[in-house]
């Protein structure tokens, strides 16, 4: 039995500045004419020799896509974002096994048919590993297309059960039913409330899934769930009804298992209702104070399940949120993160299984396939972070709330 790999973040940055400090930091990649140097370069560098890995143009070429465009892109922009964060270190510490990394982004629009389009794009420039896709509904449709050439993609936030059927593809994020029944442990465990209301979106497989696999293990954490409300893509301006009879149950707290653009539409009514009950979300509210023209002091006091706060003291996160800010401009949300991890998570299966950029993309897969069986992961999103046979991870739930306009730790 292979013996479980730890990798802790700092230290995986740490190690490979020691062993890799003289890598080439040039862009260009070796002609097809020079194939034999490159072979010549990769066995060097796998015998432990980065010097002559190093003179070589030899590179890894990783991929990241997500909405760029359209109403998700802050989603996409926050994956793409953190994975250059991540891969910026990456190189300024000496690459993996010797190697540079580029990195190549692509627009998807949150469509399926897009999504694969912007997958070949990617494949085509020669891409050999993909952190992403963003959301789920690509994800799945890129997965289809991606275990054709075993090229290995790990979502950060590609949550629904399918994203992860084929044996390729890999999550760090909590996926759909984990994120219902890691809220409905935290609420229990932290004795938030023991009277809940639910409104989810029905028409929405991301919505439902998380209401569902809440909904089954609520009891378990003594938990009564007293009114349960819809609604729909076709119905989802107005929740007056909704939020009228969550208020009448007695509910304790409100679980919204939905995206942020219509978590704001909930906040700005219920205020005008005086219904003030906790409210808690889950990874899709990450982004509610960024909406445009929403009231973000109606969000004060808003809990949501999430492994990342970017108000945390440890030094790896304090890292990335300062350079976050320095690059972009903004405060880093989960999205952002998991991307972030995504990379390094990758470099480590990567260095686990001594590969080399001049492998083939299927042997490449396979090998970061292998190791990721055994990986033990300390990253920004959780310690000690595992995947089961199905590509999902385990770690422990956390939650943030909103104080001061800001996402604090709620531990």
């Amino acid at each position: 039995m292979k013996k479980v790999l730890s990798v802790v973040l700092a230290g995986a940055m740490a190690a490979s500045l020691v062993a890799c400090g003289s890598s080439s930091t040039e862009t260009t990649k070796a002609a097809s004419g020079d194939k034999a140097a490159e072979t010549t370069a990769a066995a060097a560098a796998a015998s432990g020799d980065s010097g002559d890995a190093a003179s070589s143009d030899l590179k890894w070429k990783f991929g990241s896509q997500g909405p760029l465009t359209g109403g998700a892109a802050v989603y996409g922009t926050a994956v793409v974002n953190g994975a250059k964060i991540a891969i910026d270190e990456i190189n300024e510490n000496g690459g993996i096994n010797g190697y540079q990394v580029e990195l190549q982004t692509a627009d998807d629009e949150h469509d399926q048919e897009k999504a694969v389009n912007a997958y070949n794009s990617l494949k085509d420039w020669g891409m050999q590993a993909l952190i992403g896709p963003t959301t789920s509904a690509p994800t799945i449709a890129v997965g289809a297309e991606a275990v054709n050439d075993n090229l290995f993609m790990l979502t950060p936030s590609g949550s629904a059960v399918d994203c992860t059927n084929t044996a390729n593809a890999y999550r760090v994020c909590f996926s759909d039913p984990a994120q219902g029944a890691k809220s409905a442990q935290y609420i229990g465990e932290n004795k938030l409330a023991t009277k809940v209301a639910i409104l989810y979106d029905s028409s929405d497989v991301y919505s439902s899934g998380i209401y569902e696999s809440f909904a089954s293990e609520a009891q378990n954490y003594g938990i009564e769930i007293v009114d349960t409300e819809q609604f729909t893509a076709d119905s989802k301006t107005d929740f007056s009804t909704q939020l009228q009879k969550m208020q009448a149950s007695g509910a304790e707290l409100a679980f919204l298992p939905f995206y942020y653009t219509e978590a704001a539409l909930v906040l700005t009514q219920a205020d005008t209702m005086g219904y003030k009950p906790i409210f808690f979300g889950v990874d899709g509210m990450d982004g509610i104070l960024d909406v445009e023209n929403f009231d973000t002091s109606l969000a004060e006091g808003l809990m949501l399940l999430t492994p990342f706060a970017a108000d945390a003291t440890d030094d790896a996160t304090v890292n990335f949120v300062t350079k976050y800010k320095e690059a972009f401009g903004g405060t880093p949300i989960q999205f952002a993160a998991d991307s972030y991890d995504a990379a390094y998570i990758i470099k480590a299966a990567i260095e686990a299984g001594n590969l080399t950029p001049d492998m083939s993309v299927d042997a490449i897969g396979a090998g970061i396939e292998e190791q990721m069986k055994t990986l033990s992961y300390d990253g920004i999103t959780g310690s000690g972070m595992t995947w089961d046979e199905k590509g999902d991870v385990d770690k422990e739930p956390k939650a943030v709330v909103i104080k001061d306009g800001a996402y604090v730790s709620a531990e």
